[in-house]
């Protein structure tokens, strides 16, 4: 890379602590939440000293305090073609397809992150984007008029737009032009109060899906949550309403587990914010709030399965105790130790030699149990990077309010949403088996 430019790491990383600060002015709840969280977090470390050296060994603590992903909606396919540019500058790439329609949420999304595992570990800020789906507005009158709301915005500044076609002729930016890309590719996400439709219009597209309002009836796509991760997710969910917060009602995802897999999310409640229509009305909108993940060990296809099969046959409840409980219950069914996920192939792992194993001779003949047992070679789980549609949906549902469901459920169009994306997501399984891959290379094993 030539010197002159500022690594895409460090843009990544300028940007989301911007977004953060940002984001604590809005919502400062979610500035509560983050020193909640930080507090659970470091009981957590003093409470298992062993957690905290694995963590360490891993390359994971310093990455706890930082780790933040965010959530966007954007209404066309020239806005999400954009950000992905915008996104590409901070070493940001689509990951994943998700179709949260089968959910009655009207949009398919994917998740901006980085993806080799230098950049994770530098910074592993991430973007859940989704795409607003028109064509599930049943009306057609009032479909028409949202895409001609749509087409009349620009979400980006002119500065931001100059800037990154700027990166691309010169393949780089200088500190000052980072800085500056930083400034105002952070204005797209600003929250606005005044509105861009009058009062009649903002309840037509309400009455379809609050979330198509939220889209859009605003001339930018604002940050609709930003979320710090849990080493205990549990805890932070009973001590929230000890802080002012209250939760919803129940933990997304698996249930709590010795071996932490995939996803577990909750949130507090979307705050009504003051909104100023066209018409000089006021009013209030509810869509943003502050979310908590847990993050656990990524699942092969196989794994994978198993979960979503176990997650169909739970289902979901109202109560988080009753439904934790349930959920637990129709889990014992899925290992719950490391060393049975790796036999099994459910969950994917980085093998690293350890210093006693550093010169000893090993070949793809080698047995890797016997050189774990013999503390030759350490198996760390790979940590999910990316997301869950079920969680997400329900997250979703939980803050906009189950009485306005869409009319119609769409199919999932992983083709229609890469044309618009300008791009192919990257498949999000794969990029953890090449990491497990690498990782035997490394060590011998292939």
């Amino acid at each position: 890379m030539d010197n002159r430019w500022v690594s895409t790491d460090s843009i990544r990383e300028h940007f989301s602590q911007a977004m953060s600060a940002m984001y604590q002015q809005e919502v400062p709840q979610y500035g509560t939440l983050l020193r909640l969280v930080a507090e659970v977090n470091q009981q957590v470390l003093e409470q298992d000293p062993q957690l905290a050296q694995r963590l360490t060994q891993a390359d994971e603590l310093e990455r706890i305090s930082v780790e933040r992903h965010g959530a966007i909606r954007v209404g066309t396919a020239a806005e999400l073609n954009m950000l992905r540019q915008l996104f590409a500058i901070m070493g940001m790439y689509p990951v994943g397809y998700y179709d949260l329609s089968q959910a009655s949420v009207p949009v398919h999304s994917t998740a901006f992150r980085p993806i080799d595992d230098r950049a994770l570990r530098r910074n592993p800020f991430r973007l859940f984007t989704s795409l607003l789906r028109l064509e599930l507005i049943d009306d057609l009158a009032l479909r028409q008029q949202a895409s001609e709301i749509l087409a009349a915005r620009d979400i980006f500044t002119p500065g931001c737009r100059q800037l990154v076609a700027l990166h691309q002729q010169q393949g780089g930016f200088t500190s000052p032009q980072a800085q500056a890309f930083v400034s105002e590719a952070l204005e797209t996400f600003r929250w606005h109060q005044q509105t861009t439709v009058d009062r009649a219009t903002w309840q037509a597209l309400s009455q379809q899906h609050r979330l198509i309002a939220d889209v859009v009836c605003f001339p930018g796509c604002h940050i609709n949550h930003l979320t710090p991760r849990t080493l205990d997710i549990d805890r932070v969910q009973a001590l929230m309403p000890q802080h002012g917060i209250t939760p919803k009602a129940i933990i997304e995802g698996p249930p709590q587990r010795k071996v932490a897999i995939l996803l577990r999310q909750t949130s507090f409640k979307a705050l009504d914010e003051p909104v100023r229509f066209r018409d000089g009305q006021q009013g209030t909108h509810s869509a943003r709030f502050g979310e908590i993940e847990q993050r656990g060990v990524a699942l092969t296809h196989q794994g994978r399965a198993l979960y979503d099969r176990l997650l169909t046959l739970a289902g979901s409840g109202s109560d988080n105790q009753q439904h934790q409980q349930h959920l637990a219950a129709v889990f014992a069914e899925f290992p719950d130790d490391e060393a049975t996920l790796r036999q099994q192939q459910l969950a994917w792992f980085e093998y690293r030699r350890t210093a006693k194993g550093a010169d000893h001779t090993i070949t793809p003949a080698s047995d890797i149990e016997r050189l774990i047992a013999d503390g030759l070679i350490a198996a760390e789980p790979i940590i999910y990077e990316d997301f869950l549609p079920v969680s997400a949906a329900g997250i979703f549902q939980s803050n906009l309010g189950s009485e306005n469901q869409p009319r119609a459920q769409g199919h999932a169009s992983r083709e229609q949403f890469e044309q618009a994306l300008g791009a192919t997501v990257y498949d999000e399984i794969e990029l953890y088996a090449q990491r497990e891959r690498a990782s035997r290379q490394r060590c011998g094993l292939l």
